[in-house]
């Protein structure tokens, strides 16, 4: 089997319009949740959430193409060109030559898509009738768009996937590449997790149904992952893009290599739409961890975790018993952060951002905090490290995505050394 190696990263959250602004923020313990301004959330019971900040789709894809994409399609598109500009095989435009297009092919994620297209048009056509719903609705939010408008801007050829599992969608990206690859399918591959759900819409919905933190008057500790006095998820927005490519590839060229991805484990619940379990998290976890394992020679030691860790009561909980279970008899359970706190849930973009900055912990030797554990959870008692980041060796580290439908994705990377 190929070996896959993630070779560009690109990545917009609300603590950063890039990689180093954003994992600087974060490790610093900053936090970008505030008070929604996307629109009029007065009325709601939750008006907080993680908005990207001075972003200008203009600027990275002109005025007309951006008024024919969903602003989660303009966050992907961000991400992107970062990424594939510095994977180092793009032009100064971002275009791909032509030689290697065919071979280079994408996986796009997002767990809603044109949410706010979706509700803007829906007004017009309750409003002022069918015949002002706009040209550009439908092209504008299909979740796959995202991969259509990304392969048209840089000239990618290869495959064009799409995944669509809720809140694991990012990290099932990830996997779907790396089979993509293994498989012979390309020998490149771009990945992009997107997220732009704060509307009335998303807000209403998720608060409906009673899962989002309602600190309003706090809105800087309200996502609290792992402490005793969480009460739901902060809303998120933002994008995170991988270049991933055979490890052949990528030393043949000499290219700037962040990781290897050493395995990948999927399940489902089949118990609850809404309601995680212990079960399937830990089966998914489990099969990464076998993978990894062969892939490394026979021996893992997992030297940090990057949680799914929402702030939910349900959430936290389950993710600590199957993390301890997991490490049981392997080894003593690494320490294990969320950085949700931080930036807020970021629904399908989530798995891919948390990867870049799983990423960017190898490689800088430091664990990002989990901040606003302020009374540790009785059912919560591992090493979340609290509030401030800490300087570690790290060789290997896991990455856990859960959603919605009972659907989780866990992947384990390897800091690359020849």
């Amino acid at each position: 089997m190929q070996r896959v190696v993630v070779t560009g990263i690109g990545m917009i959250n609300s603590l950063g319009n890039n990689v180093e602004e954003s994992f600087n923020s974060i490790v610093e313990g900053n936090c970008g949740i505030d008070t929604i301004s996307l629109f009029d959330a007065s009325a709601y019971s939750a008006q907080i959430a993680g908005e990207v900040k001075d972003f200008d789709p203009a600027a990275i894809m002109g005025k007309k193409e951006a008024k024919k994409a969903d602003r989660f399609v303009q966050l992907g598109i961000h991400a992107s060109l970062e990424a594939i500009k510095d994977c180092g095989l793009a032009d100064e435009d971002g275009k791909i030559s032509n030689d290697i297009a065919d071979e280079f092919g994408i996986v796009s994620a997002s767990g809603i898509g044109g949410l706010p297209n979706i509700e803007k048009n829906s007004i017009i056509l309750s409003n002022r009738g069918p015949g002002k719903i706009s040209p550009f609705f439908i092209p504008s939010s299909l979740v796959n768009m995202l991969g259509g408008f990304v392969t048209i801007q840089h000239n990618l050829k290869g495959p064009n996937l799409s995944v669509v599992t809720a809140c694991a969608a990012g990290t099932h990206a990830i996997g779907e590449a790396f089979k993509t690859i293994a498989l012979g399918g390309a020998s490149k591959m771009l990945v992009i997790g997107a997220e732009s759900a704060v509307t009335g819409a998303g807000i209403g919905g998720f608060a409906a149904m009673k899962a989002l933190s309602t600190r309003n008057d706090d809105p800087k500790t309200a996502s609290r992952p792992f402490d005793k006095n969480r009460d739901g998820f902060v809303m998120g927005e933002g994008a995170g893009a991988l270049v991933v490519e055979t490890l052949e590839s990528a030393e043949a060229r000499g290219a700037k290599i962040y990781a290897e991805i050493l395995g990948f484990g999927e399940s489902g619940d089949a118990n609850h739409i809404t309601t995680p379990t212990q079960d399937g998290p830990l089966r998914a976890m489990k099969a990464a961890y076998k993978m990894a394992k062969k892939a490394n020679g026979g021996e893992l030691h997992i030297d940090y975790v990057n949680a799914h860790g929402t702030s939910t009561p349900v959430n936290d909980k389950n993710e600590t018993a199957a993390l301890k279970e997991l490490f049981e008899g392997n080894q003593e359970c690494p320490p294990v952060t969320s950085t949700k706190g931080q930036i807020g849930h970021c629904l399908g973009a989530a798995g891919s951002i948390e990867a870049i900055i799983s990423i960017k912990a190898m490689q800088e030797g430091i664990i990002p905090p989990t901040i606003n554990q302020i009374e540790a959870d009785e059912n919560c008692t591992l090493d979340y490290v609290a509030e401030n980041a800490r300087k570690a060796d790290l060789n290997i580290v896991m990455s856990n995505s859960f959603g919605f439908g009972g659907t989780n994705g866990v992947i384990i990377m390897k800091k690359y050394s020849k």
